[in-house]
């Protein structure tokens, strides 16, 4: 019997479930999307990490280099590759795809973690109010979040309904999900990024592609540790969900979405913030 449409050809093993898959994560260098990306390397995934610079992983010392990250993380049964580009850069985006589909193969899974909130000139927007802003800075916050998320999906997601299969995690925050009177920059390019993976799913569905948000709450990344005042109520980790999340936890829910357990899950957003944010939407 064929496989059905939009699951792989050969039924993976336990211990690697996405084995002969091919994994990009944008933003992987460090942070949330190093921790995804390590998490679907140890799943089997071939993997292809990327971030905009060969140097970008030792602004918060989590690695002197891009390819020292991609050692790091050849513990699985996979290949990892190192790609760099600008994902608001259409022909950057062209070339990261074809480099990893020329070494590694199509793509299966595109998880969008690029982003941030960081402004024009490189640091947080100031100010960053509803009626107070920085127009370079807005738009430097909305590209590199909403606009390089739809170029990376414009560029891999045609090859994944032509195959009819493939699947899509785009990552989102909280911050897209409520009004606030700080970081609307930030907010307000989330909170498309959110819609645009429902206009995506829409888009893909008769494909079989399956496209899904994580909107994760603050998690302790080296970058967050070095950039936020800390409640040091919320740093402790255990049976209590008051506190900060670990970036490990936030990978688990995108690798649950990427894997064959969530087959039939399009379309939705899975906020990670351990129930500190109660709201219907």
């Amino acid at each position: 019997m064929p496989p059905a449409v939009g699951e792989p050809d050969a039924i993976p093993s336990c211990e690697h479930p996405l084995a002969g898959r091919v994994a990009l994560v944008t933003g992987s260098g460090r942070g949330l999307g190093r921790a995804i990306a390590s998490h679907l390397a140890r799943l089997g995934a071939d993997l292809a990490i990327h971030d905009l610079s060969e140097t970008a992983p030792a602004d918060y010392g989590e690695a002197a280099t891009l390819r020292e990250t991609a050692q790091r993380l050849q513990g699985g049964t996979g290949v990892v590759l190192a790609v760099t580009g600008d994902i608001t850069d259409e022909l950057a985006i062209q070339h990261i795809v074809e480099t990893v589909q020329s070494t590694l193969g199509p793509v299966s899974i595109l998880v969008n973690c690029a982003g941030g909130d960081i402004g024009a000139r490189g640091t947080k927007p100031d100010p960053n109010r509803a009626t107070a802003f920085q127009l370079d800075d807005a738009r430097a916050v909305i590209e590199r979040n909403l606009i390089g998320t739809m170029l990376m999906c414009r560029a891999v997601a045609p090859g994944m309904s032509e195959r009819q299969r493939g699947v899509i995690v785009n990552i989102a925050s909280v911050a897209a999900h409520y009004g606030s009177s700080s970081e609307v920059a930030y907010a307000c390019a989330k909170a498309g990024v959110v819609h645009y993976t429902r206009c995506l799913a829409a888009e893909v569905r008769e494909a079989g592609v399956r496209v899904n948000c994580v909107s994760p709450g603050p998690a302790k990344t080296a970058r967050f540790l070095a950039t936020r005042r800390l409640d040091s109520s919320m740093m402790q980790e255990g049976p209590s969900l008051q506190r900060y999340a670990t970036a490990a936890e936030v990978a688990a829910a995108v690798a649950f979405l990427v894997g064959d357990e969530a087959r039939f899950i399009s379309g939705q957003v899975l906020r990670v913030d351990g129930a500190a944010g109660l709201y219907a939407a």
